[in-house]
């Protein structure tokens, strides 16, 4: 029988893939790495080229209506189980990568440092992020495959300080016989290209061992030995990142890499590469990608650096040339900060030098949610349950708070904020919504951050109580708005808690609904109803009298049609045409062989649930709910009601009957505005 410590270790060998481990660890000759090329000629291409090939790597999916941008899978964090998944940016990460696309092809974005420009908290660090997750990742799989190389040297091995490209071994006048070998084979839209001189270290022994086998370059890569690369930001190969400090304590060698004093003595010079680390970020992020972190307040002297690095994919490390590198440069910084850099006729140069992408808050308030259910789908707080509606109404909320005010006259902000949810609203569609985006290009590059209402739901679940509600969260908001340091502004402050009122309202509407459907949705009673209105209707279009359950004849009940028809606003001068049209449309089914079922006719079926609402709500008293003296009948439907919440609508049993006491609550108080309408 095994130990238990030999069943562990046993379950870690199982679990270890060691053919994959091997192959992370291949290396070979020069010549090995040409024949790994003759077959997969990619291998060799550079930074941009290879980032759009990882992110093509994890797929993406066609737009589902017309105008709208393919969604990339990359960006839903297939790393994590879409712990760092973006939402609702699919238009400004297409924009990404199309520019990246570009500068895989060589027109000109590979030349240019990429700025994600946006609010706070509108996820630019996290597709930064996610980008740099990818291309650890992708180098790590057959189709991300890269290498470099180490010098064998008098039995020292001395690698390639900066992960270059083995091709960058061969001679000018040696590369477009091999680049036109590579692209004859190459199954990509872009071009393999071999541009670049070797790092300082690499060009010392090269010269070195040129001098030692008088230019023998077959006897010079026998000392080259090429080895498989993989991107890791922690070990610092390939990923960098770089954050502003105190101008004091940061200067350039941070990014260009600086003199080991240590080995002055050794070699005798500071200019000798053999006593120089080469371990700045753009030293590290080579092959790969380096992200700045607020590239705008770093010191004008790294911007200058920035220059050079992007346009001639080149550094100047202190006491060295120019010296060439490969990486993809992404900066991201905030509205403010941008402000400053336009304002700034000094950094006219970096200006000109940088693609700006605007990476702004969700407009749309379905995409929001995703991003508060991420965190707060299982309450970290135990016993704690979020009540249905609680982060849409949250979400709702925060995006109103982006969008500009309507310019149309008969359309609110909240309607405003459905339509960009997708929502229908009457006369209203997608042409309006297009036209309305196209007008308010600063819609979302300010407004209330996701991490306010993420801070302020946290604080109302280590409130009292069991189930917290979206009246609960709506308050939170309401008070940390009196503190929040991004509001300086009191007429927005204002605005602000005037839209916390609107949420609420919708609110209102949206759990009436859902009574009102609680309370209707008895079958067997809405069947009788709809069964003793289509009656009338047939005696009253063929000018019959309607023969009762009693078998007792009468004229049509006139009242009982209308107000039926009036729940869904059909006016008296019409209610011949609906009703004829009814008939008619139940005739047609008839000859086809059809049955008619109400709830196919999202109309008829609305006001059925609204008229036995009023019905019920009569019959039940449900305003008794708020009284503490209830009869036991009553008390009973009232808790078959509670209970189709519960089913339905997913409250739990305590936050169901909270949902009713408000809904009574409101209709005792006459403060409903009344039943909504159902466009549908």
């Amino acid at each position: 029988m095994n130990s238990p410590e030999n069943s562990l270790l046993e379950l870690a060998q199982a679990s270890f893939d060691r053919a994959r481990h091997e192959a992370l660890a291949w290396t070979g000759t020069f010549q090995d790495y040409l024949a790994v090329l003759e077959r997969r000629p990619e291998v060799a291409r550079n930074a941009w080229q290879r980032l759009l090939d990882m992110i093509e790597h994890h797929g993406s999916e066609e737009p589902t209506r017309r105008g709208k941008p393919r969604r990339y899978h990359l960006f839903g964090d297939p790393f994590d189980g879409g712990r760092d998944a973006v939402f609702g940016l699919d238009d400004p990460i297409a924009k990404l990568v199309d520019v990246i696309r570009a500068g895989a092809m060589g027109l000109g974005p590979e030349k240019r440092v990429l700025l994600l420009h946006g609010p706070v908290g509108s996820a630019k660090s996290t597709i930064a992020r996610l980008l740099k997750r990818g291309l650890e990742h992708y180098s790590g799989q057959e189709e991300g495959a890269l290498y470099t190389f180490t010098w064998v040297i008098d039995g020292q091995e001395i690698p390639s300080p900066m992960n270059q490209e083995p091709l960058l071994l061969l001679p000018e006048e040696t590369r477009p016989a091999i680049e036109a070998r590579l692209n004859q084979n190459l199954e990509r839209p872009y071009r393999i290209a071999i541009r670049g001189e070797l790092d300082p270290v690499s060009r010392y022994w090269h010269r070195e061992l040129m001098a030692r086998y008088d230019a023998d370059l077959s006897r010079v890569l026998e000392h080259v030995r090429v080895r498989r690369l993989t991107l890791s930001e922690k070990d610092r190969v390939g990923i960098g990142t770089f954050q502003p400090k105190d101008e004091k304590n940061q200067d350039s060698t941070e990014l260009t890499g600086d003199v080991n004093y240590r080995l002055i003595a050794e070699y005798g010079s500071d200019s000798d590469p053999r006593a120089f680390n080469f371990d700045g970020e753009f030293n590290v992020a080579n092959r790969g990608l380096l992200e700045f972190v607020e590239v705008l307040k770093l010191d004008v002297a790294f911007l200058y650096d920035l220059l050079g690095a992007s346009q001639e994919h080149a550094i100047k490390p202190k006491k060295f040339a120019q010296t060439s590198i490969d990486e993809v440069i992404l900066g991201h910084t905030n509205e403010p900060e941008y402000k400053k850099l336009q304002n700034n006729e000094l950094m006219e140069a970096f200006r000109d030098r940088t693609i700006k992408i605007d990476v702004p808050y969700n407009l749309s308030y379905r995409d929001e949610v995703h991003i508060y259910r991420r965190q707060f789908a299982r309450a970290q707080v135990p016993g704690k349950v979020l009540s249905p509606h609680t982060l849409e109404i949250a979400s709702l909320w925060s995006v109103m708070t982006r969008l500009e005010d309507p310019t149309h006259p008969n359309l609110t902000l909240l309607q405003k904020a459905k339509l960009y949810a997708g929502e229908d609203v009457s006369g209203f569609g997608p042409e309006h919504v297009r036209e309305m985006r196209a007008g308010a290009a600063r819609e979302g590059m300010q407004g209330i951050s996701p991490r306010y209402v993420q801070d302020r739901v946290a604080a109302a679940l280590v409130q009292d109580g069991t189930d917290v509600s979206a009246l609960a969260v709506l308050e939170t908001l309401a008070e940390g708005l009196s503190h929040h340091s991004l509001i300086s502004n009191e007429e927005v402050r204002k605005r602000y808690l005037n839209l916390i009122a609107v949420a609420r309202d919708e609110y209102d509407e949206r759990v009436k609904r859902e009574v009102q459907l609680a309370v209707s949705s008895d079958k067997d009673a809405s069947d009788r109803l709809c069964s003793k209105y289509i009656d009338n209707v047939k005696a009253y279009t063929t000018r019959e009298r309607v023969i009762d359950e009693h078998g007792r004849e009468h004229d049509p009940d006139e009242r009982l049609m209308r107000a039926i028809e009036k729940k869904v606003d059909i006016p008296d001068g019409r209610k011949d045409d609906f009703r004829h049209e009814l008939m008619n449309y139940i005739a047609a089914l008839h000859i086809e062989g059809k049955t008619f079922d109400y709830r196919q006719n999202s109309r008829l079926r609305r006001a059925l649930e609204l008229k036995l609402f009023e019905d019920q709500r009569d019959m039940i008293q449900l305003t008794s709910i708020v009284s503490s003296v209830v009869d036991p009948e009553t008390r009973g439907k009232i808790h078959a009601i509670r209970d189709r919440l519960v089913e339905r609508f997913g409250y739990s049993p305590s936050s169901a009957e909270e949902v009713l006491h408000y809904v009574a609550d409101l209709i005792a108080r006459g403060e409903s505005r009344g039943a909504p309408k159902d466009a549908a």
